[in-house]
């Protein structure tokens, strides 16, 4: 019987692997990505600042987003590959992604 919403940990099967089951992500050197930061507002009119154009796989992005979140002293999460910061926090995102080697640009108002 299989379930849904199970994740398969082990095999007996000797040909099996889970390394086939990950998808793979094309590495990218940060400096060559397009890193824009956006404001955005979500339910009840908090503002959020929202770091989207990464080229990274999740491990990656959550350790990002667990410095960004760290460097700005707030809560943040990441969804759909963008990484959302509670508050305007911009130009910190910026130097934060600067000294990691990613060049983030500002975007909107």
């Amino acid at each position: 019987m299989i379930m849904k919403n199970s994740k398969l940990i082990y095999s007996t099967n000797d040909s099996f692997s889970l390394e086939k089951e990950k998808k793979h992500v094309q590495i990218v050197n940060p400096s060559q990505q397009q890193i824009r930061i956006h404001l955005d507002r979500k339910g009840g009119g908090k503002i959020v600042s929202v770091i989207k154009g990464f080229q990274e796989s999740i491990d990656v992005l959550n350790r990002i987003a667990k410095f960004l979140k760290k460097g700005c002293g707030v809560g943040g999460s990441i969804k759909n590959g963008n990484i959302l910061i509670q508050g305007n926090h911009r130009e910190k995102i910026q130097n934060l992604l600067l000294t990691k080697g990613y060049s983030a640009k500002l975007s909107g108002g």
